[in-house]
């Protein structure tokens, strides 16, 4: 019912709610509670409440009311000034939504009728009859990033998928220059056909202290019947007592000869005893170098270890890199969580388990998410900040921390209406269910790709022909 003028003076007092809350000087340390109700029941008599008669008579006589508008206006922002830098903002608030409550009923009562019944049934349904809940528009879509990087050095020689394209696990992501690599393998089977060539001997130097040792004792038995003979005849005055020496000493030595083939024999079974070529230590060695190698090979062919989104490709055809350079990154789409900050002062009843609802900027409010509570952080950011805020020195000012707070979203929904990672969001938990725990669950496996063991089919049977050509 205002016409065009009453309108815009209830746009302006209305405006002076929003911007009312300036000055925020703690003006109660140095006045007290009773001198600022004395001012702030001055300034209404002698300024708000004398504009809003005049305005009124104004209005109703037709004539113009842009002057004590511009008046009420400013009055209204000094008595919100005096307020607020008492340290009593919600006072100035109040004051200022009777004021306009004022205006309205003395410029057209019908209109501020409709409004204080608004406001009460607003009132009833948001603080009596709404479901207990807790809400925050502090909330962004986070989720895995799998970074990909170089496990040994080389040179690229062709990438296979780029940013914003899927891949599947498995699939081919980067080739690098396997030439190194190559010369490697080829020095490994070298090596192992040495080491098999080289068991070999081992096991024929143990025949060959065994027929050692059968002519030692050979010798010796010949050198002790020859001394026999010598004696009989030394007995008889037929050999010298020199030649019955040297007999005596050929014997002496063919003994020694005799330990020795068996010490030798020993050594021999020693290096070869309760093995065979394939599981000679000396060939496992080799076997394990190669191994090695083929691994080492495996790696100038890079695969994606998950599905997921290419993202952040930082690699360039050409480029030379070295064990561990970051190539480029996966994001697993269907994987995501919600990461809600709430404020310290919404924790109390929030629980694992409870339901929760998720409206995306991206989307607007036309698709919603639904998810659960899985868990809450162990502290808040700043508590993990790169350089926490020292509260015991200096002056200090009591600011409302937030804790991150972790929603799972439901696959099938993901897929459906896809998310980003670190896009916008608003959350909203269903908090009428408190008999969940407030600490996460025990810790589970989060995910796994196959590990490379080096049992490849295809090395194996590479090894198996090496040592079966050199055996």
């Amino acid at each position: 019912g205002l016409d065009l003028t009453g309108t815009v003076v209830a746009a302006a007092i209305g405006l002076v709610i929003i911007v009312g809350g300036r000055a925020a000087a703690n003006y109660l340390a140095t006045v007290s509670f009773a001198k600022v109700g004395a001012r702030i029941a001055t300034e209404l008599r002698t300024r708000v409440f004398d504009h809003v008669q005049a305005l009124s008579l104004r209005y109703h006589q037709k004539a113009s009311i842009g002057d004590t508008s511009q008046r009420l206006v400013g009055d209204m922002g000094r008595l919100q000034d005096v307020a607020v830098t008492a340290g009593l903002p919600l006072v100035g608030n109040v004051i200022t939504l009777g004021v306009l409550l004022v205006v309205m009923t003395l410029l057209e009562p019908r209109l501020a009728l409709i409004v204080v019944v608004a406001a009460i049934v607003w009132a009833v349904f948001h603080f009596l009859l709404a479901k207990p809940e807790e809400e925050t528009d502090d909330a962004y879509v986070a989720g895995d990033v799998v970074a990909i990087t170089a496990r040994d050095p080389g040179q690229v020689l062709a990438i296979h998928a780029d940013n914003t394209q899927t891949v599947k696990a498995g699939q081919p992501l980067i080739d690098l220059d396997p030439a190194t690599a190559d010369v490697g393998v080829a020095s490994a089977a070298a090596e192992l056909a040495r080491a098999v060539r080289a068991t070999r001997a081992d096991f024929t130097k143990v025949n060959q202290s065994g027929a050692a040792i059968v002519q030692a004792q050979a010798e010796l038995t010949r050198a002790r019947a020859d001394y026999a003979r010598r004696q009989g005849a030394a007995a008889e005055g037929a050999v010298s007592g020199e030649e019955l020496s040297h007999a005596a000493d050929a014997v002496k030595v063919a003994a020694a000869n005799l330990t020795l083939a068996k010490a030798q024999a020993a050594q021999a079974r020693t290096t070869v005893q309760g093995t065979e070529v394939g599981t000679n230590p000396a060939v496992m060695a080799a076997i394990a170098a190669y191994r090695h190698a083929a691994i080492t090979r495996s790696h100038m062919h890079v695969v994606a270890p998950i599905s997921g989104v290419v993202a952040q490709r930082t690699v360039q055809v050409g480029q030379q890199v070295a064990a561990g350079t970051p190539l480029m990154a996966v994001v697993p789409l269907d994987r995501l969580w919600v990461d809600a900050n709430f404020r310290e002062t919404q924790l109390r009843d929030l629980r694992i388990g409870q339901p929760a609802t998720i409206t995306a900027d991206i989307y607007g409010g036309k698709i919603v998410y639904h998810g659960k509570v899985i868990g809450l952080g162990a502290g808040s950011g700043n508590a993990f900040a790169l350089l926490p805020p020292q509260n015991a020195s200096g002056n200090w000012i009591k600011i409302v921390q937030r804790v991150p707070v972790r929603i799972g979203l439901n696959a099938n929904e993901l897929r459906e209406n896809p998310l980003r990672v670190g896009l916008s969001a608003t959350v909203t938990v269903d908090t009428a269910d408190q008999n969940g725990p407030r600490i996460g669950s025990a810790a589970t496996q989060v995910g796994s790709t196959p590990a490379m063991d080096g049992k490849d089919p295809a090395i194996e049977a590479r090894i198996a022909q090496i040592i079966a050509a050199n055996r």
